[in-house]
């Protein structure tokens, strides 16, 4: 079983995703788009799951990024031909925009964790399984997508509101992060030290890791839940 990752930037990568997927017998293609050379695949021929992760552009900024044409016409590709495929942030948007959904500025930033809710779609989709009606999750992001025409939204938050939704059965988009790992938070936390200053004020870096350590060991069964279902679906 081979498997297509989009990897927009070199400091955020698959994290928690790349152990279970290996475990679970798939072999990934990872491609880290500003790595010099990398190209992506004409076709998802080769692959039977698609993943597009985060990252820190625009879903709206092919000017910028003219590969991201390609990632969305493969979103269309996946479509067509039912190959399950799963957006992470700025994947999840992309998945919206290549699907005819607008993407653009959230009312705020949304950055660290906050609650988010199961809509009763949500709590019948085979990616929330066994998993509780109120889940804390991991945001870093500014924008946001709308729904899609004949997409389903699954999950909700108070600060962004379309958190999730499917589309076809097969294409899941998601606005907050499941692949982060405490160690993925604290680089973001340096990396990106300006933006979460800018959010949060001066102490913000240090209270985002102590909220990460408070919270990390007693989310440990939702979240190794969450990845069982996600690698199931990516089955079809």
């Amino acid at each position: 079983m081979r498997l297509l990752i989009i990897q927009h930037v070199a400091c955020e990568g698959p994290g928690l995703l790349e152990t279970e997927l290996i475990n679970q017998g798939w072999e990934l293609d990872v491609r880290c788009m500003d790595t010099p050379g990398i190209k992506l695949p004409d076709s998802l021929d080769d692959y039977q799951a698609y993943i597009i992760l985060g990252g820190p552009m625009g879903a709206y900024e092919e000017g910028r990024y003219p590969y991201l044409f390609k990632v969305q016409d493969l979103i269309k590709e996946a479509v067509l031909k039912h190959i399950p495929t799963v957006g992470i942030c700025l994947g999840g948007q992309l998945i919206a925009r290549a699907l005819g959904a607008d993407v653009g500025p959230n009312p705020v930033k949304e950055i660290g964790w906050s609650p988010m809710r199961l809509l009763p779609a949500g709590m019948e989709n085979r990616i929330f399984s066994d998993l509780p009606a109120m889940l804390s999750v991991f945001q870093w992001h500014g924008d946001t997508f709308a729904l899609p025409k004949g997409a389903v939204l699954l999950a909700s938050g108070d600060v962004c509101q379309n958190q999730a939704f499917v589309y076809a059965d097969n294409v899941w988009a998601l606005q907050f992060h499941l692949e982060v790992t405490p160690a993925m938070i604290a680089s973001w936390a340096e990396i990106y030290e300006n933006e979460l200053v800018n959010y949060g004020g001066p102490g913000a870096p240090a209270l985002l890791l102590l909220n990460t350590q408070a919270r990390w060991e007693a989310m440990q069964p939702w979240r190794e839940q969450f990845l069982r279902n996600l690698t199931t679906i990516l089955l079809g």
